[in-house]
């Protein structure tokens, strides 16, 4: 399949300053932009910030950003899931993972990951792809946020209702392995019966029944 991708800009008022959410966004935009250094979640910043040029120049691949000036203050990337887990297994043309989403913790609050989903889905080809996202625990700021792992997942689950994903089931044992752990996503208009009926069986694939 094609892997169009039209380009969307916004601003955003914040407390903490004006930010431009735009994307998707070309590698090489992302190489002359400053990448923050609180953008630590996943790996050091350096490391990330050389991860998501890498994510662009992939055919699937989609960045999202929000922008103070000339740095990124938070991201949201799209691409196809990890070959080593399940939901690659399929070999789905037209399903992509949101696999990543951050925000610095000064520009936490204020809707910003909210308007990064939101403008992501703004393209009409998202309607052609299941865009699933798998939520770990692990991976959540507790202590950065004073939150319980329990409204941390509130708040995850809103923030991904503004992309329109929602809770689907699964028995992948990672996410079953801890209740707060969850599978999200969003079925396009355009995804037809088949391809549906192909993520339900990977959803449930029930390796480890005897």
């Amino acid at each position: 399949m094609k892997h169009l991708k039209t380009y969307y800009s916004t601003e955003l008022a914040h407390p903490s300053g004006d930010l431009i959410i735009e994307g998707p966004v070309s590698p090489e935009t992302l190489e002359s932009l400053e990448f923050h250094g609180d953008l630590v979640a996943f790996r050091q910043p350096e490391q990330q910030h050389r991860a998501i040029v890498g994510i662009a120049k992939l055919p699937e691949g989609r960045i999202i950003i929000a922008r103070h000036e000339n740095t990124i203050v938070g991201y949201v990337t799209f691409l196809y899931p990890d070959p080593l887990e399940r939901w690659s297994e399929g070999k789905m043309e037209n399903l992509i993972e949101l696999g990543a989403i951050e925000v610095i913790p000064a520009f936490r609050g204020g809707g910003v990951g909210k308007q990064l989903l939101k403008l992501s889905m703004m393209d009409d080809q998202m309607e052609d792809y299941i865009v699933i996202t798998t939520e770990y625990y692990w991976h959540w700021d507790l202590k950065g946020t004073d939150l319980n792992v329990w409204e941390y997942r509130k708040v995850m689950e809103k923030m991904m209702n503004a992309g329109g994903l929602t809770y689907y089931a699964t028995d992948d044992p990672e996410i079953s392995s801890h209740p707060a752990n969850c599978l999200m996503a969003r079925i396009g208009s355009r995804v037809d019966q088949e391809s549906v009926q192909k993520f339900d069986q990977l959803r449930f694939m029930n390796r480890f029944m005897y």
